[in-house]
């Protein structure tokens, strides 16, 4: 894990910096809470830990079975 200390307003670059995958900047800082404003494709599926948790948890809505002629 990498941990990188940043101040309100700076950024960091994921991916290569000539064409990164995404940017994170610390948006705010107020008292233990830091807000990140996060800029990645729409194809890039971004979720706080919880919910990727409960993703992985849940098991797949099966709508109907293809049965054989």
């Amino acid at each position: 894990m990498l941990v990188i200390t940043r101040r309100e307003g700076e950024e960091v670059v994921i991916g290569d910096p000539s064409n990164p995958i995404g940017v994170v900047r610390i948006a705010s800082v107020k008292g233990d809470r830091v807000r990140l404003a996060m800029d990645f494709p729409r194809e890039i599926e971004v979720h706080r830990r919880e919910i990727a948790d409960q993703i992985l948890t849940e098991k797949p809505t099966v709508l109907g079975k293809i049965q054989p002629e």
